[in-house]
């Protein structure tokens, strides 16, 4: 109702007359509704004015009225989707927010799962460093998302310029890793390997970034499943040893991990256990 008495105000009022009347309005239906549940019994009527009422809510440059708005957005019922097509208007303002108002808890919540319905495609406008800049301020944890899924599918596609690669903290490498012990078999059939991340990754000497992005890979798209080929993947995993040598212990571990947590039981691949057998010897004959 609160969003149907906004649409009724847009369609009667001056809008630059009417902004209090809006925020009040949308504070009225949705600050105190939980921001992680998403499902409500209303009715919403998303008129033309959205955009208008967008702008409104975002220049006022007022915390909780602007997580009225990503609620009223974000929310379903029974006669009406949520309106994420709608959320595709925000991306403008979304990236750039964290440097013009102080993010409240349920500001931040809002703010991750309206990130998560557009999706990466959605912000793509707005330009890859702009984009990473958000996620790196907002330090996204695996207990902030709703799907899981959508958000491993949105850092592999963010990450195929050698810019993103660069640009994203460490923190989303890791997480991308620990996604692909959990759902390397949804991963391998909804997302595609992308071979030009190793090549940006050892350009720019960047190790820790890559021993994630080689696990990844093992596990996600090892050699016979259309993904790396063996030759190219061993070379990587080689490459990564010889510069960093302790890397092997952590990769097995990992492997260890998804061996053992992965739903469809993976059984670790011989060719990455020869590539670390041959590290650890290396290792000793190199020790003093």
């Amino acid at each position: 109702m609160a969003y149907e008495w906004c649409s009724v105000i847009c369609e009667n009022h001056n809008l630059e007359r009417c902004e209090g009347l809006l925020l009040a309005t949308l504070e009225f239906g949705f600050r105190h509704l939980n921001p992680r549940v998403y499902y409500i019994e209303a009715s919403l009527s998303h008129t033309e004015y959205h955009q208008e009422l967008a702008s409104i809510a975002f220049r006022s440059q007022r915390s909780e009225g602007i997580a009225d708005l990503l609620y009223a957005w974000t929310t379903h019922s029974r006669s009406h989707a949520p309106a994420h097509t709608l959320l595709g208007t925000c991306a403008e303002h979304l990236v750039d927010l964290h440097n013009l108002v102080p993010f409240s808890p349920r500001l931040r919540q809002l703010v991750v799962h309206s990130v998560e319905l557009i999706g990466y495609k959605g912000f793509e406008g707005v330009g890859v460093e702009r984009f990473i800049e958000m996620l790196n301020h907002l330090h996204i944890t695996a207990d902030d998302m709703d799907l899981a899924f959508e958000w491993a599918t949105l850092l592999l596609d963010t990450l195929r310029s050698s810019e993103a690669t660069q640009l994203l903290s460490l923190w989303y490498w890791e997480l991308l890793m620990e996604f692909a012990i959990r759902y390397s078999w949804w991963l391998r059939r909804n997302a595609t390997y992308s071979p030009q991340i190793v090549t940006f990754l050892t350009e720019a000497q960047e190790w820790s970034k890559l021993e994630c992005w080689i696990g990844t890979v093992w596990m996600v798209w090892p050699p016979g499943t259309g993904g790396a080929t063996e030759g190219d993947l061993g070379r990587s995993t080689e490459l990564l040893l010889h510069q960093r040598p302790g890397a092997a212990q952590k990769l097995e571990q990992w492997m260890g991990r998804w061996g053992q947590e992965s739903m469809n039981g993976y059984a670790i691949p011989e060719s990455f256990q020869r590539i670390c057998k041959q590290a650890h010897e290396e290792a000793q004959w190199d020790a003093p």
